[in-house]
């Protein structure tokens, strides 16, 4: 292990630089990483810059089809280690985080009693050239440490939609209709979390939620890498 550690030395997770041996991030970037701490929005877990507040204004102006959501850092701190982690094969990036999911997170994801962990699903052809679902990489990790079932393939996108970080709120709604599909027995699950990497506005949760849910999924939660401000 350590001859392989030498010959492949692990990278940060955020900057990506070479790690000393036995570590899993470099001093500074632990240190720059934000976590999102109380107070934050009851539905989706957004920061609040108010503690008197309950919900942030994305959940104050609209209705979402899940029934509470968590995320685990400010977007803006790990928004260059996420598109690694997307875009540019860096999948062991899943390990650092899924382990700092299961620690910071743990204990409400263990409290929602979830069934299953369902992961968002890439279109096959974005996954025929990433090779590989982040955020199935991720419910893999946090599954693992929790001992809680990934159903990776139980929900499927049918349709290739259009990057949502393209496109406005609304417009994000109509690009999702129809997008998703249930390729799986679902009669024994009760409680699901949606494991993602960002929460922005919902649209793609409320989207899984609502084939879900139509299939008789009672309770649907999501849980992400990172968040951002709405």
């Amino acid at each position: 292990m350590i001859l392989l550690d030498l010959l492949f030395p692990m990278r940060c997770p955020v900057c990506d630089r070479v790690l000393p041996l036995g570590k899993q991030i470099c001093p500074q970037c632990a240190k720059n990483l934000k976590l999102i701490q109380s107070p934050f929005c009851r539905k989706c877990g957004k920061a609040l810059p108010d503690s008197r507040q309950e919900y942030c204004g994305d959940c104050e102006q609209g209705t979402h089809l899940f029934r509470e959501g968590r995320a685990l850092y400010e977007y803006p701190c790990i928004r260059k280690s996420v598109y690694r982690f997307k875009y540019g094969g860096r999948k062991e990036y899943a390990l650092f985080y899924g382990d700092e999911i299961a620690r910071h997170l743990g204990k409400v994801i263990l409290s929602w009693k979830p069934d299953a962990l369902i992961p968002v699903p890439l279109h096959s052809s974005r996954k025929r050239k990433r090779g590989y679902n982040q955020a199935g990489a991720l419910a893999a990790e946090v599954g693992k440490r929790l001992e809680i079932p990934v159903l990776s393939g139980l929900i499927v996108r049918v349709k290739n939609t259009t990057p949502l970080k393209l496109l406005t709120p609304a417009m994000r709604q109509n690009n999702l209709k129809r997008a998703f599909k249930i390729c799986g027995n679902v009669v024994k699950l009760n409680t699901i979390i949606i494991i993602d990497d960002i929460y922005t506005t919902g649209s793609t949760v409320d989207a899984m939620a609502a084939v879900l849910q139509e299939a008789g999924i009672k309770h649907v939660y999501f849980i992400a890498l990172a968040i951002g401000k709405g």
